[in-house]
């Protein structure tokens, strides 16, 4: 059990923007569970990390699309570190890059199982933790949405940007929800960021379109989650932070 610190879950937090959030959060003093669905190795280093700089981290293997799953993560997070202060919901998938007409249906419902359900049950777990309305004492959550909810992304990914406008009405809704109940809800919205899950061409040829000139990284991204999921943050609730270079 942690003591006199906070316990944070970061989904997706093996690699790219979740690890570099799991990372900065430990270095804050946070306690941290790295969530991951199958990159146990990366998970592992991601923890180790954390434990150099001195905080304590545990890594727990969870498919967010699966109920399952989701509860046992959480019931792991309750039993080895304790009370749970802040969530980010950072796992996600792209899916298919097509035009929508072509999209298979079962694809489209992968894409919505991890990027819009399965935030939704893991948030759903927090704040039946978090919520004084069910005797917690308040936190915070950060959803990770795209500007591709603003975009469409026509073209190659209409289905992603379906997923995180969902993303986006969820934290505008949750936000008022629960302010009244100790729990504060916001959004990070990444431009091109520098990890895994870009094409790397994409990566090359867009970073003159920026109006900064650049992608971003990964730590620029989870600066602003860790923001957010601050003291600093306080009266911060139902906010979506773009962090993209200036790009729309």
């Amino acid at each position: 059990m942690a003591e006199n610190k906070k316990i944070a879950v970061v989904t997706g937090g093996s690699r790219g923007i979740g690890a570099a959030t799991a990372r900065m959060l430990g270095e804050k003093g946070y306690v941290v569970c790295v969530n991951y669905q199958v990159t146990e190795a990366a998970a592992a280093a991601v923890v180790a990390d954390i434990k150099q700089s001195g905080s304590h981290a545990i890594a727990v293997q969870a498919d967010v699309s699966k109920p399952a799953d989701v509860s046992r993560l959480f019931d792991t997070v309750d039993t080895e570190l304790g009370t749970l202060d802040a969530l980010v919901n950072n796992a996600g998938i792209v899916g298919p890059r097509c035009r929508f007409e072509s999209l298979p249906i079962a694809e489209l419902a992968n894409v919505l199982a991890v990027n819009v359900t399965g935030l939704a049950q893991c948030t759903q777990e927090a704040l039946m933790r978090m919520s004084t309305r069910h005797g917690g004492t308040g936190g915070a959550i950060v959803n990770v949405s795209s500007g591709a909810a603003h975009r469409g992304n026509p073209g190659g990914a209409v289905h992603y940007a379906v997923s995180k406008g969902a993303v986006n009405s969820l934290t505008i809704g949750l936000s008022q929800e629960l302010a009244g109940e100790g729990i504060r809800v916001n959004t990070v919205s990444p431009g091109l960021t520098a990890t895994d899950m870009p094409d790397a061409a994409v990566l090359e040829s867009a970073g003159p379109t920026i109006p900064m000139g650049r992608v971003g990284e990964a730590d620029e991204i989870a600066a602003a989650i860790v923001w957010l999921l601050s003291d600093q943050a306080s009266y911060v609730a139902g906010a979506n932070i773009r962090v993209a270079g200036g790009r729309p």
